[in-house]
């Protein structure tokens, strides 16, 4: 038998978070964006569930979007970096991807003969991909004389500080993405990424992003995803395998980092670095078993990690733990880890079995 080390995924929860999505986003549309394997939780899992309700994905690559095609579904499927070779034009035209351009050389690559409908990036100051505001009316004319204009989507841009409310940076890249849009007033625009999403007044446009919201983790800097009304997707689990009584002096684990001051009810569970869970998520780490929020102590191994069952006494060999999910909150290990949940669930490797439930 395979050690029962698992990743639950509760498909009712993406459909509760995409809901949560179309609500903050008022009159704008939503398109769900499932790229890196569906953020962990399983692309084809991510778009059965989103399938009825959402009329357009978003992916990151090519690849991904294939993926969508293979499971079955047809909407739309919006490219975020673009076609990373000219061939690729001729399968985002036929199987009906939208790739972002965002480059001079991608520009190129239109030319002459058919090519798919596309979205014109525009860079606000993210200073990562797209046009400066002032090249939009260069590249529109181009489009324009090669043909192509007619297979303008409409333009998008993403924040860079959206997930701070003190931050006036959003506010100035709306305002930029205004002003440079403005030139063209049917076309569709895109703004929002999940923390726009809970950002009062911010304008969503025609079509919002809902990204790590989806999945039930926060995009908003100091608030747990249950915080903002969502659910977690993901409850990863791994089973106790021994417990013991630590006494005071002894220590647990590589460098002998923690040492119990007292004796101490310890158990091993079946999880470690090699399964996606962050090595450098040390003591006072929460988890949770039986209900019972329990913390990690001392360091975590490739294989294993050590937890204090002090608070959950009754705890036996073969007890499940829950090191994210519906008790513990992902954003709450990620803060103790020093990273954002996206890494951690993103990070979740094959070695861990995912459960559609």
């Amino acid at each position: 038998m395979p050690r029962p080390t698992v990743a639950r995924i509760d498909l009712d929860a993406f459909r509760h978070n995409f809901r949560r999505a179309r609500e903050l986003a008022g009159d704008a549309q939503s398109m769900a964006v499932v790229k890196a394997d569906g953020y962990g939780h399983g692309i084809e899992a991510v778009t059965s569930a989103l399938s009825p309700d959402t009329t357009r994905f978003a992916v990151a690559c090519i690849e991904e979007a294939l993926a969508i095609r293979q499971a079955g579904h047809q909407q739309p499927v919006a490219l975020l970096q673009g076609t990373h070779a000219r061939d690729d034009l001729a399968d985002c035209e036929r199987l009906g991807f939208e790739p972002v351009l965002h480059n001079q050389e991608q520009l190129s690559w239109l030319g002459s003969g058919r090519s798919p409908d596309f979205w014109v990036k525009v860079n606000t100051g993210m200073n990562r991909l797209g046009f400066r505001p002032e090249e939009l009316p260069e590249v529109m004319s181009k489009l324009q004389a090669a043909g192509r204009q007619h297979q303008v989507i409409g333009f998008v841009t993403h924040f860079a500080r959206a997930d701070d409310f003190d931050s006036e940076m959003t506010i100035r890249q709306t305002r930029v993405f205004e002003e440079a849009v403005a030139p063209w007033p049917g076309l569709l625009r895109s703004v929002g990424n999940s923390a726009a999403h809970f950002r009062p007044g911010q304008p969503l446009y025609e079509w919002s992003r809902p990204g790590i919201m989806l999945y039930g983790a926060s995009p908003m800097e100091n608030r747990t995803g249950p915080e903002l009304g969502l659910r977690p997707a993901m409850s990863l689990e791994a089973p106790l395998i021994t417990t013991r009584i630590v006494r005071a002096g002894e220590s647990v684990g590589y460098g002998a980092s923690w040492t119990a001051e007292q004796d101490t009810l310890m158990g091993m569970v079946a999880i470690g670095y090699a399964d996606g869970y962050p090595r450098h998520a040390g003591t006072d780490t929460p988890a949770a078993v039986n209900g019972q929020r329990i913390r990690l102590i001392g360091r975590v191994s490739m294989d294993m990690l050590a937890v204090d069952l002090s608070a959950a006494p009754d705890a036996r060999e073969g007890d499940m733990v829950e090191l994210w999910g519906k008790t513990v909150s992902v954003d709450e290990v990620a803060r103790h880890a020093g990273t954002i949940g996206y890494e951690l669930l993103t990070g979740v490797t094959s070695r861990v079995p995912r459960v559609r439930e």
